[in-house]
């Protein structure tokens, strides 16, 4: 962080005096938007970016290259920006960008990118991160996930929307969960989660579709019970060719659904990670 002596809010950020407690230490050249509150001994560094209406209740460090956008509500303790735990890293100039309405609550991590990979971590909107999850470097977080307390991304990890994962479960560099994924907690996964998959005990344990959140998302029975059958043809004990190799096969099916299609088109594209957990 820039050791450069903090600035004040009467000095050159325009704020009015109470938008910016007067403990809180702010380092010269941050972005900070006029009606952004920024609470007891938060410390913003040199190159963060603040957006419109967003809280930092109060002990909040925002470091290094961080863009928040507006509307965000940071709990006591989180500390976004800090250099990534890769030991690769030498100082290089790497981002971390959070969208809009997001949640984030005490003691929470993020981490910016690295030259070897995006350069940057991702973080999209409307998404609920837990006390003390943590998103390290690289990871690409889409918009309505919810992260449970203690949950943890592994670099290069790639979230779609709507992912939702339990408690004190970790997630391995380099995997994949498709949209709608659900992990229950005290998980450990390895490898890609598909669109709309399940996974509530430990590894190779991939539980098929996850019913419950397409109900709640408004699936009709027919679409659900053709999901549903889509991955016991995929997940099959008894299967005898390559995962990838089905999907393609099934992909040429008439009539499939988007959700399907989904599905199919996840599991062929693939990863650096096996998918299925």
């Amino acid at each position: 962080m820039n050791t450069q002596n903090p600035i004040r809010p009467e000095g050159q950020i325009p704020h009015a005096a109470d938008n910016i407690h007067p403990t809180a230490i702010i380092m010269r050249g941050a972005a900070i938007a006029p009606s952004a509150h920024i609470g007891p001994f938060c410390v913003i560094g040199a190159n963060a970016t603040i957006g419109e209406n967003t809280i930092l209740k109060s002990h909040v460090v925002i470091d290094g290259y961080t863009t928040l956008g507006d509307s965000n509500v940071v709990f006591p303790f989180a500390s976004l920006g800090q250099p990534p735990q890769d030991l690769k890293h030498d100082g290089e100039i790497t981002r971390l960008t959070i969208g809009d309405n997001n949640e984030i609550r005490e003691y929470v991590t993020m981490h910016p990118g690295t030259a070897d990979d995006l350069a940057e971590t991702r973080i999209g909107s409307r998404n609920l991160i837990m006390t003390m999850a943590h998103i390290a470097h690289d990871c690409i977080v889409g918009d309505d996930c919810i992260l449970a307390n203690g949950a943890t991304l592994a670099g290069h990890v790639s979230l779609a929307d709507k992912v939702r994962i339990g408690g004190l479960t970790a997630i391995a560099q380099f995997v994949r969960l498709g949209h709608g994924a659900f992990v229950g907690g005290h998980c450990g996964v390895d490898r890609d989660i598909p669109p709309y998959g399940k996974v509530t005990s430990q590894i190779d344990s991939l539980g098929g579709a996850n019913v419950v959140g397409l109900r709640r998302s408004g699936l009709s029975n027919d679409d659900i019970r053709s999901l549903s059958g889509t991955f016991a043809q995929l997940f099959d004990d008894s299967r005898n060719k390559p995962l990838r190799e089905l999907a393609a096969e099934l992909l040429q099916e008439k009539n499939l659904t988007s959700y399907q299609q989904q599905v199919l088109n996840f599991v062929v594209e693939g990863s650096r990670k096996r998918v299925g957990a």
